[in-house]
């Protein structure tokens, strides 16, 4: 069996930084300190509780980010 790759490190900041910030800006800040994948969620969506190293989930509500997770 082949060995399993690392997963690539995350960026060490926190995603409360983003809460506040209108959705686009977040999304852009976010690529520029190396997120790989980020997800845009409205309010109550229906997710999987599957944590994907390297993904920044957003919840947004008019255009503001509320609510900021890592996975």
């Amino acid at each position: 069996m082949a060995p399993i790759p690392p997963s690539p490190a995350e960026p060490q900041e926190s995603p409360e930084s983003y809460v506040g910030l209108e959705v686009s800006r977040a999304q852009e800040q976010a690529y520029e300190h190396g997120w790989p994948t980020v997800r845009s969620l409205p309010p109550g969506a229906i997710i999987t509780m599957e944590y994907l190293v390297g993904r920044l989930n957003f919840e947004v509500t008019d255009g503001t980010v509320t609510r900021c997770w890592k996975g």
